[in-house]
């Protein structure tokens, strides 16, 4: 198999979040190619996306290892300075440090108003945050990923009004979001989770009642004097809490499931 059918199965797999059949994939065109400098952005890549510390050190042997072979590939250098900026600085000075050079660099190698210049703008944007930067951004981030999970519920709510009267689909194919879907539709089932179907159907009035029962429990049992500190009231949220793992598990679910049809994919072609 070629160069670019590994880059483009790496492409496909990194889309979806796939990023150990990414190192997987990239591995096995490097062994079979030999040294390429875009199967080692795209190994390092896959490496930086987990963000632990184990994997970073992982992408800067990848991304290093393309740079000897390529010095001025600009998405080698652009990766690579994204890893470095958001290296701490006290743990890894060395890594940290050489994100001065790689931006000189790929100032000197992109022309303005590149893909390249921006990512750069936008990875030392980020690194030169303060603290109620961070604040801020870390708020609006919970804000985001709470919108998306009451979008997640209407969603799942309507697929399982649909499966009922047997009009929901369970072909995906290779879409994503389709997949999450069915996946949740499939994890809801059944008579015992009836009651996480009607949090999910009624999510907002969920949220208010959980907050009214748990507040007025807490200050119910220490205003009667049965203790002088209680969190009893919290019991009330595990049923909420319970549903919304439930859509995160379909998230996992729908995901593995894409994967590893791209994979098959892959693999049926490569035997053709």
């Amino acid at each position: 198999m070629e160069r670019q059918q590994y880059t483009e199965r790496c492409s496909e797999l990194f889309a979806v979040g796939g990023y150990a059949a990414v190192r997987t994939t990239a591995e096995a065109g490097l062994e079979e190619c030999g040294p390429d400098p875009v199967l080692f952005r795209w190994l390092g890549q896959a490496h930086a996306a987990e963000d632990e510390d184990d994997h970073d050190a992982e992408a800067e042997a990848a991304y290093r290892q393309g740079l000897a072979l390529a010095p001025d590939d600009l998405g080698l250098l652009v990766s690579y300075l994204e890893l470095c900026l958001r290296a701490d600085a006290f743990a890894y000075p060395g890594r940290s440090n050489r994100a001065v050079p790689l931006q000189a660099r790929i100032e000197e190698l992109a022309p303005p108003g590149s893909r390249e210049r921006e990512r750069v703008d936008a990875a030392t944007g980020w690194a030169g945050r303060g603290y109620w930067d961070d604040v801020k951004s870390s708020a609006l981030q919970g804000q985001a990923e709470q919108e998306a999970v009451a979008d997640q519920s209407v969603l799942v709510t309507e697929a399982l009004r649909q499966a009922a009267r047997g009009e929901f689909g369970e072909g995906f194919g290779e879409d994503l979001h389709a997949a999450e879907l069915a996946a949740a539709v499939e994890l809801l089932q059944g008579p015992r989770n009836a009651p996480l179907r009607l949090l999910l159907a009624h999510r907002v009035a969920a949220y208010v009642l959980t907050f009214v029962l748990s507040f007025g429990l807490n200050k119910t049992l220490v205003w009667s004097g049965v203790v002088d500190f209680s969190l009893w009231g919290w019991l009330f949220w595990i049923p909420v809490l319970a549903a919304e793992a439930k859509l995160r598990q379909a998230k996992r679910l729908g995901r593995e499931r894409v994967i590893a049809r791209i994979q098959q994919r892959h693999e049926e072609t490569s035997a053709a």
